[in-house]
């Protein structure tokens, strides 16, 4: 079964790192598991002994004709459809619990899927996900450093994500330019309990990230703020003018979210 290179396809292949990427999901064997993209099966065929039931989400006609030939139906069901029109809520529903995730995602709607999978909490306990290395780094980076930036603090925001290793090119077939990272995300949204307001405080970030270069002050003020309010933020929680929003932790974040929401 050739890989297609128009949607991302580059299939693991070492053993040694399937079983360390199933493993790293815990205990599934009460728990329905969605694998994103299973691709020839591979980490499939570890899950399918490890959970209660697994469902595959494949958008590749021909890799589902081979999923469905390959494994019996009973503990597998096979989805032919984009991960990202799948319905987490209703197969959470269907489950009786919350779904534990796992999958080797297409780089190119790497973010998008995380966006997806963080817009239905209520249906994720945790996932285990590979990605590009350089995003992997990204989404896990602390505040100050090089990579920290929105899709850092906005990943973080609906929980805990820790990197837990790194394949190289050669674990794959055919192998891709770029290393491989797995991580693992425990979704426990953080809204609550820093008092803000879901719908509100996404646009908010998006601005204060909007130029990389500016200080959080001016990127306030290119989006409307008044410098008065956006002065009395800051001092509020304790923030330097001149800082940058790839300094500050969300807890400052929020904290001037909600000095600018009530003035």
């Amino acid at each position: 079964m050739p890989a297609k290179s128009k949607l991302g396809q580059n299939f693991l292949h070492d053993t040694g790192a399937i079983e360390r990427i199933a493993t790293a999901l815990g205990d599934c064997s009460h728990t329905t598991v969605v694998e994103i993209g299973p691709g020839r099966g591979a980490l499939t065929r570890s899950l399918i002994y490890r959970a209660q039931h697994v469902i595959a989400v494949e958008l590749d006609p021909d890799l589902v004709a081979h999923l469905h030939a390959e494994f019996p139906a009973g503990r597998l069901t096979v989805v032919h459809q984009d991960v990202l029109a799948f319905d987490f809520a209703t197969a959470a529903a269907n489950a009786g619990h919350r779904l534990a995730v796992i999958g080797n995602l297409p780089y190119y709607i790497t973010s998008p899927i995380l966006m997806k999978l963080a817009a239905t909490p209520a249906a994720i306990d945790r996932a285990v996900l590979m990605m590009q290395r350089e995003v992997a780094d990204r989404v896990v980076a602390q505040p100050g450093s090089r990579d920290y930036g929105l899709l850092s603090v906005t990943v973080q925001l609906y929980g805990p994500v820790e990197k837990l290793f790194t394949l190289p090119p050669g674990a794959f077939s055919p192998p891709p330019e770029v290393h491989s990272s797995v991580i693992r995300w425990r979704i426990a949204p953080r809204f609550a309990s820093l008092a803000i307001d879901e719908t509100a405080f996404t646009p908010f970030l998006r601005q204060t990230f909007a130029q990389k270069r500016k200080t959080l002050a001016n990127n306030l003020r290119a989006a409307g703020h008044a410098p008065a309010a956006i002065a009395h933020a800051l001092t509020h929680a304790g923030v330097d003018p001149q800082a940058r929003a790839e300094a500050l932790p969300v807890e400052q974040l929020a904290a001037v979210f909600k000095a600018l929401s009530n003035p």
